[in-house]
């Protein structure tokens, strides 16, 4: 007899064989990371990903995921095959590894966890170098029977690509080629070497060594071919000359294809390269639309688009001048000149030089106008009829390309010689094409010069313009942003300044680089700001964040740290959401990683808790806070990144914290942002004096309050007018808090450099009102008004749910 739980388990395991055959019957693009998705729906994964070698067999990498962030367990996006991860023993030997906490307290994917307290599971898909299945359990006893039946099914589902053949028919044949277009690696036929000079030993494999041998004006073009961001799937065909050890150099013609990447291969081009140094004898004018097709493609901005149209046409047409301008509104802004000296131009140009280069209305050159509304390249040979804006430009000749873009036209651009030229039919042919190209790179340009400068606009918004001035300390920061992609992302740092002379440190990384991490990255910070300066401790500043950040119901989640330092007592509490430990260089020159207590990142879980964790400083130690952009990268993990950081920091001296921080950042690998924040304490040189006293509900209380304020300045040595001001102040502060508020009310006393600061706390957040006008009759209203006349200044903030009114005292002399 087939007992209950029986029958459960093989119902939850059809379940899963069901919807593992639904996937399987539908190609969709998606299959991989639904399939994966049934690892946590079936086996009470809370993570899942499939980790493959591609087309580096040396490396696995992480082709999908589902679930929680992988960071959340410490895992890493690559793992070397060699390795002795999980990953790379289920991948090397075939079998499967079901490891609890006890078996991952020594592997690294439990060293930089919020907690230990999971199991791992890795599963071979398929035979021994395929790749694996790698899923976390967050379950007590782990993966259970059932859970590790499900886990098996998706793995025996989970397809993972068979290696391919450098072309279609599996062979590669002596004149082709395979080029991987992520890692530069390339397989070349002996054809193809011996058309460049090189040996199959003395070959690297790298398509760098290729490139090398290629005469520099040609690089470019090339360059746009084997950049996977410049090259679309389809065929391409491209000539290019290569260096020779002696005599001109050789002709080349490359036949290509860009085969796409699929799930665990990345994508590659494919195809051959011929010897066509018999074909062709010098450039032709199509060589140059496809060098100036070329560089446009890599020309980010207006001023690149001007100065490959420049490198194209003013040396193989010999002209002695070239113009672009746009067209805005009526007048005609110029972007580019070559030559650009004024005294090159006509004289009308340079009356209207107003700034780097001139503008004019396009009305002031009636024959441009004309140009510009038919649309087409006009040529004016020597002598022509013009106006002298333009006859002056080209006395030899004159050509006016008009450049359209997107229906309109954005400018144009002038050719002019001094001697007379003549024009050949296969000229007119090539200023024409090149019209055309220039006009539609300019309409690319302008959308990348107004999407850079609001990125730039956002960057400088949301990063604070310079870091306060601290008591007893000096602090630097550093942010560098990703070469890759959209230059805006998620890291982000602060230093707040808190009363009593506290200081908190903020350093912080949202999920991804774009626009909208950035922005979140700004309403963290804000955020963080307004907790902290409300007066809450450190713990309940980041939890505060935490559920700021899962209110908002974004799919991003963020690490950060937040250190609030005393600068009188030289002490400070950590927290950690995720994020990177403190790195504290002490005065005798060691380096210290912290090993502070964390919680998980911001927006992941909703009751998180963030211990904090206590630091001693002395006067000279150093603390550093980073982000993983500075430590982590595809060669090196985190262990190793930070420890490279400890003695960069060790090595560094803290005197000149801008140079430290400087230094630090060299050599930083630039494929995602970096923020550095470093504060070296000093000790403040005056602590000042303080006092307080708890104010009880007792009718006498303002007595008490009054007695407590006059035996203090006493001790402290204060004047008989200063102390005769305080008691006025006190009265009517601690009078106030006990009419008008309820709860505990505190008196604080301090004295600092002179300055007697009287304070009085208590639990109610409204401020208190300086009235307008008071009236002989009326019986109240008056304290606040005593307040100010005696006092040098007077204000309220917020201190955790409630307020403190303050006032100072100054003596005079």
């Amino acid at each position: 007899m087939v007992s209950e739980g029986a029958a459960i388990s093989r119902t939850r395991t059809e379940r899963a064989e069901a919807a593992l055959e639904t996937l399987t019957g539908y190609a969709t693009p998606d299959r991989l990371h639904r399939a994966l998705e049934q690892a946590l729906v079936f086996a009470g994964a809370s993570f899942a990903g499939v980790y493959t070698p591609g087309d580096d067999p040396s490396h696995l990498f992480l082709a999908e995921s589902a679930g929680l962030p992988r960071t959340f367990y410490g895992l890493r996006d690559g793992y070397p095959a060699a390795g002795g991860s999980p990953a790379a023993q289920t991948h090397r030997t075939g079998r499967p590894l079901w490891l609890g906490p006890a078996e991952l307290a020594g592997c690294p994917e439990a060293r930089r966890t919020p907690s230990g307290d999971f199991s791992l599971a890795a599963l071979p898909l398929g035979p021994a170098g395929c790749g694996c299945l790698l899923a976390v359990s967050e379950h007590p006893g782990g993966f259970g029977t059932d859970d590790r039946a499900c886990l098996e099914l998706i793995a025996g589902a989970i397809t993972v690509p068979a290696p391919q053949a450098a072309d279609d028919t599996g062979e590669l044949p002596p004149d082709a080629f395979s080029l991987t277009m992520d890692t530069g690696r390339v397989e070349v036929g002996d054809a193809i070497l011996r058309l460049f000079g090189i040996g199959r030993d003395g070959f690297d494999g790298r398509v760098e060594t290729l490139l090398g041998r290629t005469v520099p004006e040609d690089l470019p073009a090339l360059m746009s071919v084997v950049e996977a961001d410049h090259m679309s799937i389809g065929d391409r065909e491209l000539e290019f000359r290569i260096l020779q050890p002696s005599g001109p150099p050789k002709w080349l013609r490359l036949r290509g294809r860009l085969v796409p990447g699929g799930e665990g291969r990345s994508a590659r081009l494919v195809g051959t390269v011929a010897d066509a140094s018999t074909l062709r004898s010098d450039v032709t004018d199509v060589a140059r639309v496809q060098r100036l097709a070329a560089s446009l493609a890599t020309a980010g901005t207006v001023k690149d688009v001007g100065q490959a149209v420049v490198a194209a046409l003013r040396k193989p047409l010999q002209a002695d001048r070239i113009a672009l301008a746009e067209l805005e509104n009526d007048r005609l802004v110029v972007t580019v000149l070559d030559p650009p000296q004024p005294e090159a131009w006509p004289e009308l140009w340079r009356s209207e030089w107003r700034t780097e280069w001139p503008d004019a209305p396009v009305r002031a050159m009636p024959t441009l106008a004309a140009a510009l509304r038919e649309g087409r390249a006009r040529i004016w040979p020597a002598g022509s009829p013009l106006e002298p804006a333009l006859a002056e430009v080209g006395p030899g000749g004159l050509a006016v390309l008009p450049l359209p873009a997107g229906g309109h036209m954005a400018g144009a651009c002038l050719i002019g010689w001094d001697r007379p030229h003549d024009f050949a039919p296969d000229e007119r042919a090539l200023l024409t094409a090149c019209a055309g190209l220039t006009g539609q790179a300019l309409l690319r340009a302008h959308a990348f010069d107004a999407e850079h400068e609001l990125v730039g606009m956002l960057q400088r918004t949301l990063l604070p313009r310079r870091l306060p001035r601290l008591p007893g300390a000096v602090a630097v920061a550093r942010y560098l942003p990703t070469t890759q992609g959209l230059e805006v992302g998620g890291d982000w740092y602060d230093v707040i300044p808190l009363a009593d002379n506290h200081v908190a440190l903020v350093i912080g990384d949202v999920q991804g680089h774009n626009a909208g991490a950035a922005t979140l990255m700004g309403q963290m910070r804000t955020a963080l700001r307004a907790y902290a300066v409300e007066g809450h401790t450190p713990d309940v500043v980041v939890a505060h964040a935490n559920r700021l950040l899962l209110d908002m119901e974004t799919d991003l989640f963020a690490t950060c740290g937040y250190v609030d330092v005393d600068m009188e007592q030289g002490t400070a509490w950590c927290v950690r959401a995720g994020h990177l430990q403190p790195v504290l260089r002490h005065p005798d020159g060691s380096v210290e990683i912290m090993q502070a207590e964390g919680g998980p990142p911001l927006g992941v879980l909703g009751q998180a808790e963030f211990p904090m964790t206590p630091l001693r400083l002395q006067p000279g130690t150093v603390i550093a806070l980073t982000t993983d952009g500075l430590v982590e990268s595809a060669d090196a993990d985190i262990d190793m990144g930070m420890d490279r950081l400890a003695g960069q920091l060790a090595a560094a001296d803290p005197g000149h914290l801008g140079l430290v921080a400087d230094a630090l950042l060299t050599g930083a690998h630039r494929g995602d942002d970096v923020a550095l924040l470093l504060m070296r304490y000093d000790g403040m040189a005056v602590r000042p004096l303080r006092e307080s006293w708890t104010v009880w509900r007792v009718p006498e209380a303002v007595r008490h309050a009054r007695r407590f304020t006059r035996r203090t300045l006493r001790t402290w040595g204060a004047s008989r007018d200063t102390l005769d001001a305080a008691l006025l102040v006190v009265s009517e502060l601690v009078t106030n808090a006990l009419v008008h508020t309820g709860g505990p009310v505190r008196l604080d006393l301090s004295l600092v450099n002179h300055r007697l600061r009287l304070a009085v706390a208590d639990s109610s957040p409204r401020s208190p009102v300086k009235p307008a006008s008071i009236g002989w009759e009326a019986t109240g209203g008056r304290g606040i008004l005593l307040v100010e006349a005696v006092s040098a200044a007077w204000g309220t903030i917020p201190v955790s749910g409630g307020k403190q009114v303050w006032a100072d005292l100054v003596p005079d002399g």
